[in-house]
């Protein structure tokens, strides 16, 4: 993936946020959303499996409320528990629409969901486990940006016909879990421009506030993967979010790549911004808030 993967060519230059919150427009920053409309495209698409596989698996579920607890409770039955999350993140992707993609689940992804719940998992095996799942992650995310058609010639003189990836995309991290996911998409694309925003929560009301953000100069014309691996509430995601809308970029231009999410991030997020795409391994009330502290050693 790595040989073929997108290249960014142009620099990156920063936009500053006061400690306030209100956010300083940057030398770069461009008038409005939707300055540039990119050329016709084609799209890789993944798999819509949700609405068959919920009929053949019943169609029915029971209330999220009622679901399994965090998976380092090793309690209820793991085939029935695993097959009943499964179902419930099927139904839920339908009720939220396209924009909520699930990674399709199997025991690879689940062992990696496993160890990173754990409480007794070391630090090695925690970060290894996560880089892992990352991988996944950004490799799907790249799926979802556009593609031209190409020919090549092999060393045969075969003419092969494939596809390559278009210029005009870029990674921002939110600091700092969002910081762990962005090796994983280096090692995938080489030279990607990748920015980043600062967000925290303010002591006194408990809302989030955007401190510092810095992007590729044209990031109004890219397509963005996001990287945040915990939804939890989805505040902190959509106020990134709302710092790139003011920057020019389009919301239909952002893939949120995520590890873990609630069904109230998901929900919270979708509905905020109807036109975004959301793309996790998990849909579960519980999710692992620790994964910073653990990933980064400061637990």
């Amino acid at each position: 993936m790595a040989a073929d993967a997108p290249r960014c060519t142009d620099s990156s230059s920063s936009t500053i946020a006061t400690k306030t919150g209100a956010i300083m427009p940057c030398q770069n920053q461009q008038p409005g959303p939707g300055v540039v409309e990119p050329a016709a495209h084609k799209q890789l698409r993944f798999a819509e499996a949700v609405e068959s596989d919920s009929r053949a698996a019943g169609g029915s579920s029971s209330s999220s409320s009622e679901s399994s607890p965090d998976s380092s409770n090793g309690s209820e039955d793991h085939g029935s528990s695993a097959a009943q999350q499964e179902l419930e993140e099927q139904l839920l992707a339908r009720q939220i629409g396209p924009q909520l993609k699930v990674l399709p689940i199997n025991d690879q992804i689940r062992e990696l969901q496993t160890i990173i719940r754990d409480k007794t998992t070391s630090r090695g095996d925690f970060v290894f486990s996560a880089d892992r799942l990352i991988r996944l992650v950004v490799e799907e995310g790249l799926n979802q940006l556009p593609y031209t058609e190409s020919t090549v010639t092999t060393p045969t003189g075969y003419k092969y016909e494939g596809v390559r990836f278009e210029r005009g995309n870029c990674g921002v991290s939110i600091m700092r879990s969002g910081e762990a996911m962005e090796q994983g998409l280096r090692d995938c694309c080489r030279s990607i421009r990748i920015g980043k925003i600062l967000i925290q929560s303010d002591e006194e009301t408990q809302r989030a506030k955007v401190y510092y953000a810095k992007f590729p100069p044209d990031v109004y014309r890219r397509k963005v993967l996001l990287m945040y691996p915990i939804l939890s509430t989805g505040n902190t995601v959509i106020e990134a979010v709302k710092v790139l809308i003011e920057h020019g970029v389009q919301a239909s231009f952002i893939i949120l790549l995520s590890l873990f999410s609630t069904p109230h991030g998901a929900i919270s997020i979708i509905q905020e911004f109807p036109d975004i795409t959301i793309l996790t391994t998990e849909v579960h009330p519980v999710a692992p808030t620790h994964f910073g502290q653990k990933y980064f050693g400061t637990d």
